[in-house]
């Protein structure tokens, strides 16, 4: 069975830092690329960055560019984002999930397979 659990969620300040965790099982972690995605109330999720476990190619939303960096342990199935200089628009909860490597580059919340899991509430107040 694919599953991924996030973890490190938190409420934080303006301006502070976060690095939120996924530990995936289920499949041959090799295989896929990971996605970081987000969903805030009253909006559609969308996604925010992606990493390739094949060649450590990674994606990220124009919107969070430049201040979270997504980063992968192949050894114990974990990929991690970094979130640094948090904003308040950036409040939501944060899911990880397994993307077709081929797809990694789009970030699309259309494309992870499996069910989504409960993800990580991120708050950052002003």
């Amino acid at each position: 069975e694919v599953q991924l659990v996030e973890s490190g969620g938190g409420l934080v300040q303006a301006g502070g830092s976060l690095r939120l965790s996924c530990a995936a099982s289920g499949f041959t972690f090799d295989d896929y690329a990971i996605g970081w995605f987000r969903q805030a109330p009253g909006k559609e999720r969308e996604g925010v960055s992606c990493i390739s476990s094949s060649d450590g190619s990674t994606y990220y939303a124009d919107s969070v560019k430049g201040r979270f960096t997504i980063s992968s342990d192949n050894a114990k199935n974990t990929v991690s984002l970094q979130m640094n200089s948090l904003k308040p628009e950036d409040t939501a909860v944060y899911y990880c999930a397994a993307v077709d490597e081929r797809l990694c580059f789009r970030i699309s919340p259309k494309d992870p397979f499996g069910s989504w899991g409960q993800g990580t509430q991120v708050t950052v107040s002003s």
